[in-house]
């Protein structure tokens, strides 16, 4: 491998809203991972595959790896700012750090190749990885959540949509890739119902039939909105992108959406949720917390195709046992927990 990275193939992160997303969250078994960086390699051809059949699908595959795992994998320098996810405790609410090793983030406008494309990945991996958490997505209605809100609405479109999500210079050697947090929130549909639609909209800081995000004048503190734009003291707006997908279990009575955020760096994704579940400006937590509790919680990094196709070669196992905590980058955006 070179190890020049900044005109790689990334993978496809940016994308139009798909009709079906299936999530998987994997761990890797001990002594797997010379077989485990095969299967990574084949993503993309195994995906061609499956996809060819029906092109205007639009079916992808982003491929992530957490901390933990990074050096199990490969040798040489890790992505700078990748680290295990923490845990925000707020004064209320509590966003969990879980495990996880490898995401497949699996989207199309039909859930048929979804499944099929997940059925094929989870046998070329057979005992080498453990699927500890599987969801499948669903579009509802006009990209609304089971809250009944559209979700997405503020992703950057054209140019600003892969600047939000691409590294770039800051860390050359992985020029190219992406940050990705993962996390599955459960609904408290009957006590959310419950509410009049004049206080669901104050909770989301948007009206709910137009989608139209109210002034900052009129738009609570505590409100979905007000607490995840990330807005710096010269007052530039970082953006990530959303993927999020509505999911549920009719007869468990399990609702909920898994958010899906990318990002150049972390530094953002974890300013959101630090605001989300400690608060600001006066506000004790973000309102939506209330009615949507967080259950799973990880962060990966995802490389180029470059770089999973032709990977550095894998450590040693006296190297990859050295850092079993992963490094943690305290950024200009990350306050101090």
């Amino acid at each position: 491998m070179s190890g020049a990275m900044s005109s790689a193939e990334p993978q496809v992160v940016v994308t139009e809203p798909t009709a079906a997303a299936i999530f998987l969250v994997l761990t890797v078994a001990s002594g797997a991972e010379g077989e485990v960086r095969e299967v990574l390699a084949d993503v993309g051809a195994i995906r061609r595959s499956v996809g060819f059949r029906v092109p205007d699908a639009q079916l992808t595959c982003v491929v992530g790896i957490g901390s933990l795992l990074w050096d199990r994998l490969f040798s040489g320098p890790r992505p700078a700012e990748l680290h295990p996810l923490p845990e925000f405790r707020g004064p209320v609410h509590t966003a969990p750090s879980t495990a996880g090793d490898l995401l497949f983030h699996i989207r199309a406008q039909r859930a048929d190749l979804c499944f099929e494309l997940a059925q094929r990945l989870t046998e070329r991996l057979g005992a080498t990885a453990s699927v500890i958490d599987e969801v499948h997505g669903f579009k509802s209605f006009d990209e609304r959540d089971l809250l009944g809100f559209v979700d997405g609405t503020e992703n950057p479109e054209g140019d600003g949509a892969y600047e939000a999500v691409t590294v770039a210079a800051e860390d050359p050697s992985f020029a190219g890739g992406s940050y990705v947090v993962a996390q599955k929130y459960l609904h408290d549909l009957a006590g959310w119902d419950a509410l009049a639609v004049e206080t669901q909209e104050q909770a989301i800081g948007r009206t709910k039939l137009s989608n139209i995000e109210f002034p900052d004048e009129v738009k609570r503190d505590d409100s979905h909105v007000a607490l995840t734009t990330i807005v710096d003291e010269d007052g530039t707006e970082h953006d990530i992108m959303r993927f999020n997908m509505p999911f549920g279990t009719v007869g468990a009575r399990e609702f909920g959406t898994y958010f899906i955020g990318y990002a150049s760096s972390p530094d953002v994704l974890e300013q959101m949720l630090t605001n989300m579940f400690c608060g600001k400006d006066g506000s004790s937590h973000d309102r939506i917390l209330d009615f949507s509790t967080a259950v799973t919680g990880i962060l990966f990094f995802v490389p180029t195709v470059d770089f999973l196709e032709d990977p550095p070669p894998q450590p040693s196992s006296a190297t990859a046992s050295a850092d079993t905590t992963g490094s943690l980058r305290i950024g200009s955006l990350r306050p101090a927990r």
